[in-house]
């Protein structure tokens, strides 16, 4: 399942003095000092957000804890339920064991992250350390390469609403719903309707919320009902009846899915107290966190319902919602659903202006067509041509991919990114001995090594359809330095 991210005006991309991942910061600040009992405890960001933006400098503000926030608010409290029956099917079960081999992936690459921060702390980009420590050409292809995330992010989502959908109304075929959706995203996107921060900060509190009233109910359910006994315990982590290797790290490299966003933390470098262990700290923690929150979510619905056989293909998109109708009934299949649903929603809207935003920036820098990809409509301000091509690849790419090979596609490139970022990482304090930290080549190598083997588990459909894209992206790219030689230095940005 995609995350709901801050969306941003294209005012605001002709400025780089805030990252867009600002404003949702500054929100959960100000939600969270309004939880607060006494007025004088409330920080001094919100008094002063306003005047700082408009200052056009960045208070350093931000603790560790307001970073841990904000990342389980990028990556959900929900993140393995969209992809739960997927991966379930694929890896026979084990969805537990992939979440805990994904999340030994990011841990690695969390710690890259935070340490490339600390070297670029006003980039926050994967391009930009790739393309900054290895070679520019490198750097274009990690930034082409999350160019295809972005479009497929909203493809995904509206896959995944149309499936929610019909668990409501069934009467209505899947093929309405996906042009409903598609539509749906593309309109508020032309009108400019926005994702707030605070908003966003809501929707994962009540996420949350949701999350611990089924955890409630499926615990009821397995002391009451299903009553595992001795080796039923383990069975969600390894079972001999069903096992593979090959099926368990094709699943995970599906699963890594749920830590998709954590690197957005290290947009917030120059907005945090001593950014030097925080970004890292908190880019860290919070992937653990959120691995272990969805390993134990999978593991209570392993129990409650067994998967030794794999989930039909009518409910595999939404097999997690039907754990909850089994262990909840009615109303916590409706509750689930339709929150999974908003999520999904908000995730698609603002998925697909990034993904406009995004080429918006490359037009301008000249990496794409000018004269399409840089139009800007003076009533509404947005990119228009972007958000109509993104909507007709999100309407078209929902009938011709399935989830599964949408998320697997969207891993490629991000993985990609993955390796890039541990590379970048191990070339910068490999040859900086001066530059003192903790397994300064371990770290990274172990990254890049455990995400190159899970990139290589990847399905073959998603390694061809990826590399092909890829190799679309360097034929542009000589194309338009041909016809233009500003384009030498690709932009993403």
């Amino acid at each position: 399942m995609m995350k709901p991210i801050a969306s941003a005006t294209v005012e605001e991309l002709h400025s780089a003095e805030r990252q867009p991942g600002a404003y949702t910061i500054i929100a959960i600040v100000e939600l969270a000092d309004c939880l607060k009992s006494n007025p004088r405890e409330r920080s001094p960001l919100n008094s002063s957000a306003t005047a700082t933006r408009q200052a056009g400098t960045l208070r350093r503000s931000l603790k560790l804890w307001h970073l841990i926030v904000y990342g389980i608010v990028i990556i959900q409290p929900t993140a393995p339920m969209g992809i739960y029956g997927v991966v379930s099917n694929v890896a026979r079960g084990h969805v537990v064991t992939t979440i805990l081999i994904a999340m030994i992936a990011m841990l690695f690459t969390a710690v890259s992250y935070g340490r490339m921060a600390r070297v670029y702390p006003s980039a926050g980009s994967a391009y930009t350390y790739v393309g900054r420590e290895l070679h520019p050409m490198l750097g274009y292809v990690v930034g082409w390469s999350m160019l295809m995330d972005y479009i497929l992010n909203p493809i995904i989502c509206v896959i995944w609403c149309s499936a929610a959908a019909r668990n409501v109304l069934p009467q209505i075929s899947y093929a309405a719903w996906v042009v409903s959706f598609a539509t749906i995203f593309t309109l508020l996107n032309l009108r400019g309707v926005r994702t707030s921060g605070r908003l966003n900060g809501l929707l994962a509190l009540g996420m949350s919320i949701v999350v611990v009233i089924f955890l409630a109910y499926a615990i009821r359910y397995i002391a009451l009902v299903a009553r595992p006994v001795g080796g039923d315990w383990l069975v969600p982590f390894y079972d001999p009846a069903t096992f593979s290797a090959s099926r368990l790290f094709r699943g995970t490299s599906i699963a890594v899915l749920t830590y998709i966003g954590f690197d957005g933390i290290s947009t917030m470098s120059e907005e945090v107290e001593n950014p030097r262990r925080n970004i890292m700290l908190a880019t860290v923690l919070t992937c653990l966190f959120i691995g272990l929150l969805s390993a134990f979510e999978c593991y209570v619905a392993q129990l409650a319902w067994p998967t030794r056989t794999p989930f039909p293909e009518n409910i595999l998109d939404t097999a997690y919602v039907h754990v909850a109708q089994r262990v909840g009934g009615h109303f916590l299949f409706q509750l689930l659903n339709a929150t999974l649903l908003i999520a999904n929603l908000g995730s698609g809207i603002a998925a697909q202006f990034g993904a406009a935003r995004l080429l918006y920036g490359m037009g301008k820098g000249g990496s794409l067509p000018r004269r399409f990809f840089s139009v800007i409509d003076e009533r509404s301000g947005i990119p228009r041509n972007n958000v109509l091509l993104v909507g007709a690849c999100a309407l078209i790419g929902a009938f011709l991919l399935t989830y599964e090979r949408g998320a697997e596609l969207l891993n490629f490139g991000a993985f990609i990114a993955f390796m890039g970022v541990n590379a970048a990482a191990l070339i910068h304090y490999r040859s900086r001995p001066e530059e003192k930290v903790f397994l300064a080549t371990t770290a990274p190598l172990l990254g890049l090594l455990v995400s190159a083997f899970i990139w290589l588990n990847l399905n073959h459909a998603a390694q061809i359809l990826g590399t092909l894209w890829v190799l679309l992206g360097l034929i542009l790219f000589y194309v338009m330095r041909r016809l233009n030689p500003d384009a030498a230095n690709p932009r993403f940005e």
